[in-house]
């Protein structure tokens, strides 16, 4: 790979991704961001100059992608509206950005002939029963519960429909809840500790009890090169690190590795149609392809992003004030 497009790359995962692509391979990578929501040009500092274009645009825009893609090697789409408390306030730009932005994407890749790796969610096959002993694969149906889940469902449809049709080269992945640094403050992780670190008393959604399967974001970064290397055109993988936990445990190791009672949040009115547990099996993707996950430890990476919020205060302080007030405005 000589030269990468990543859409979405000054967000939470699209930047971990650049940042793994700059010190594992030698690309030239081009981020196309519109910096609004959780896109952060900060978020690439420490990225060479000469290994790094940036550009400023909407994902929906048919002529700055189309001129964007043209040339790459390969095109990674990581470019989402992603929480799922905004497409609650309001759907339309999940529509806008997830489902249209992908079809703008597909149709540039298929013009320009370039290699497509889509970034999607667990999100979308729903979720499963607390004592369900089963994890979700990459044959489970699709049932996602909220307008976020269903918009990047709609995408994967459109992924593996110009796949079939028009023989685009395309793989996806679909990953557990990621974690790490530079995440936007809105996020369950960044939003308790850096409401711990401003003296406030983390919040916690209803019981608690809903489980994620927790991943680091190097962790995820590594599997998506891996598929964008050797995986097989068509196909889904499941990007899991075995890592359940449910949120009331992730917010106790945050407590307790910044010195506090386990027990010292509160808990708020949940979240409508709030999901009770995803669980990802990675089989394909490590038998296959053979990736294994390095950030096996919760607890030693958690304590790794705490630190992180802890140094780089200027980056997550500008927009903490306007997500605590919209949290407030709906008693969360």
């Amino acid at each position: 790979m000589r030269a990468v497009l990543v859409t979405g790359g000054a967000g939470f995962i699209g930047s971990g991704l650049v940042h793994h692509l700059i010190a594992h391979t030698d690309a030239v990578v081009t981020v196309l961001d519109k910096l609004t929501g959780a896109g952060n040009r900060d978020s690439l500092t420490g990225v060479p100059d000469e290994r790094l274009r940036f550009v400023r645009g909407d994902v929906c825009d048919v002529a700055v992608v189309d001129e964007l893609v043209a040339g790459q090697d390969v095109v990674v789409h990581c470019a989402a509206e992603s929480h799922n408390d905004a497409a609650l306030r309001d759907p339309r730009p999940f529509v806008d950005t997830n489902i249209v932005g992908t079809a703008v994407v597909l149709e540039a890749c298929r013009r320009h002939d370039v290699r497509l790796h889509h970034v999607s969610t667990d999100e979308v096959f729903g979720d499963l029963a607390l004592d369900d002993p089963t994890r979700f694969t990459e044959a489970s149906p699709y049932r996602p519960s909220s307008p976020y889940a269903a918009s990047k469902a709609s995408a994967d449809h459109l992924v593996r429909a110009w796949v079939r049709s028009f023989g685009l080269r395309a793989t996806l992945s679909s990953c557990s809840n990621t974690y790490g640094p530079r995440q936007h403050v809105e996020k369950l992780i960044p939003r308790q500790v850096t409401n711990i670190l401003d003296g406030r008393r983390p919040r916690l959604y209803g019981s608690g009890a809903h489980v994620r399967d927790w991943i680091h974001v190097e962790d995820h970064s590594a599997a998506v090169l891996r598929i964008i290397e050797a995986g097989r055109i068509g196909e889904t993988y499941l990007v899991g690190a075995d890592g359940e936990h449910s949120n009331r445990e992730v917010l106790a190791m945050v407590l307790q590795l910044m010195g506090q009672s386990a027990d010292a949040f509160d808990h708020v009115r949940d979240r409508p149609g709030h999901d009770v547990r995803y669980a990802i099996d990675a089989t394909r993707l490590r038998h296959e392809l053979g990736w294994r996950p390095q950030h096996t430890d919760l607890e030693a990476g958690l304590s790794e992003t705490i630190t992180w919020y802890r140094e780089h205060e200027a980056w997550w302080r500008p927009h903490k004030a306007t997500v605590e007030q919209e949290y407030e405005r709906e008693g969360r």
